[in-house]
């Protein structure tokens, strides 16, 4: 296997920054696992794993968790 060339190098790191650059806008991206569960990236540095029950139940109780959220809001790390 040959050593790739500058260009090829210039190229597959300009990738890899496109790449870094959509994680730091925010943007989230989902995906089902081997095992059936829906993964949620760029919430953090590892992805949220939950399964299509599990997901259901907390979409249903959205409304308490902004509610828990804003009574506990001067508890909670913020970021600025």
């Amino acid at each position: 296997m040959s050593e790739p060339s500058y260009e090829e190098l210039k190229a597959r790191l300009s990738e890899l920054e496109k790449q870094q650059g959509t994680r730091r806008t925010g943007s989230l991206e989902f995906k089902v696992g081997e095992k059936g569960g829906v993964s949620v990236y760029g919430l953090g540095r590892f992805p949220v794993t939950l399964y299509y029950e599990q997901w259901n139940r907390l979409l249903e109780a959205g409304e308490r968790l902004r509610q828990f959220l804003e009574d506990n809001k001067s508890k909670l790390k913020l970021k600025e």
